[in-house]
């Protein structure tokens, strides 16, 4: 039997923009997965405050949830984003590392759903929440 947190690791650490902004899959299984990014100069939004661009936040965001899809036990094989609704709290604090957690926490036959959160070192604070929905492939 195959072990899906295994081939879910496995394939978000081979996608190119994954490494190019440094995300690193920190947990993963059962529908839940959490992703960590470094603060990078390269990221940064806008020079005057230094602040991470939304865009790097909104990827870590979707890749974290397809990730959490990939793991859950009812999802048979890949995914890919449907729908993706960010809302964006606050601006990440320049120099923190930002971390996403996201949990897929319902599955149908055809489309899975899931909800994340995004921090900086503020854990009581977001800098953003997601929901959406994401295809549930079968084989």
């Amino acid at each position: 039997m195959v072990d899906k947190a295994i081939l879910a690791r496995q394939f978000i650490e081979a996608i190119p923009h994954a490494k190019a902004l440094g995300m690193r899959l920190t947990e993963i299984g059962q529908g839940n997965a959490k992703i960590e990014m470094d603060y990078d100069e390269k990221l940064i939004g806008d020079p005057k405050t230094g602040v991470v661009h939304g865009g790097a936040v909104s990827a870590m965001m979707d890749t974290c949830c397809g990730a959490a899809v990939m793991s859950h036990p009812s999802a048979p094989a890949g995914t890919a984003t449907i729908d993706l609704r960010i809302d964006y709290m606050r601006a990440a604090m320049p120099g923190q590392k930002i971390r996403t957690s996201a949990i897929c926490y319902h599955i149908t036959r055809s489309v899975a759903f899931v909800r994340a959160t995004a921090t900086d070192d503020d854990e009581d604070r977001p800098v953003a929440t997601a929901s959406g929905s994401f295809t549930v492939e079968r084989r």
